[in-house]
């Protein structure tokens, strides 16, 4: 998926950059499809999980999160970068494009506001996947993450573009080739508002208030649900997920080896092929 492609749609004072990929084969049964990337990343990471979904019938939207990516860096005046301000601008989103309800994967750590959105509005979503998201208030954002929010230092850190590099690789076993790094870090050599949108997002980052509400709400959560998760992720460990699919009524667990926190990085085949049988799979009658 070349880097220009990709489109524009203003929603209020926010810009927000997607990609939208239509079915190859049309089923006016068959839902969109929204994913949600994680930290550091954007809606390129998705690039070669898209087409496996349109050959199936579905239709794959792939947002950059507002201070991501290709999508705008509001200041602080505009946009909160609270779970309450990610979860209401991901529904203005999904009505912009005219989108009542679709089925959601969240990933990563950014994921958990595509799952608070799953759970403050169900009626939304059909079917939920969790990639390598913390749902409980024991997993802690990493340290190196954690060291771009110190005073003067986050300032500086979160200019350097090559904490991609670090991010993105660190999350897991493989190198990213340099030209997906190109992509990714292209936003941080473009403008200062790339850095300074990521600090405001890691410093309003409440993660143990955002999963106490996760971790509360999923066991009255109806609907089909797979977590689906790199057993090599250093940061969110597969031994949390085969705890916390027990909790979840309808869900199911699909453990990936040798892929780490960015699992459709590492090996976007395996997570297709995941996302699909799960999708294609017949409703229960309660979900």
């Amino acid at each position: 998926m070349a880097l220009t492609e990709g489109y524009k749609v203003q929603v209020g004072k926010l810009d927000w950059f997607y990609r939208d990929e239509p079915p190859t084969q049309t089923s006016s049964d068959r839902l969109p499809v929204l994913l949600l990337h994680g930290l550091v990343s954007q809606s390129y990471s998705w690039r070669d999980v898209m087409p496996k979904l349109n050959e199936q019938g579905f239709r794959a939207i792939a947002p950059d999160w507002i201070g991501h990516g290709f999508s705008c860096f509001p200041e602080k005046r505009d946009f909160a970068y609270t779970a309450d301000a990610f979860v209401t601008e991901l529904g203005n989103f999904l009505t912009a494009l005219e989108i009542d309800k679709v089925h959601l994967v969240a990933q990563g750590f950014m994921g958990v506001y595509g799952v608070l959105f799953a759970l403050r509005h169900p009626e939304r979503v059909e079917r939920l996947v969790i990639i390598n998201t913390p749902l409980a208030p024991e997993v802690k954002l990493p340290g190196a993450i954690r060291r771009m929010t110190w005073p003067l230092a986050g300032e500086m850190m979160t200019q350097d573009p090559l904490l991609v590099d670090r991010t993105l690789e660190g999350g897991g076993p493989y190198q990213v080739d340099d030209s997906d790094l190109d992509v990714y870090r292209k936003p941080f050599l473009t403008t200062s508002s790339a850095g300074r949108s990521l600090l405001f997002t890691l410093r309003n980052f409440k993660l143990a208030e955002i999963t106490q509400e996760i971790a509360a709400k999923l066991p009255d959560w109806p609907k089909m649900t797979q977590l689906i998760w790199g057993t090599a992720d250093p940061w969110v460990p597969v031994a949390l997920a085969e705890k916390w699919v027990d909790t979840v009524p309808t869900g199911e667990l699909v453990k990936l080896d040798e892929m780490g926190h960015y699992a459709q990085e590492d090996w976007a085949e395996k997570v297709a092929d995941a996302l699909v049988l799960f999708l294609r799979r017949a409703p229960l009658d309660n979900a």
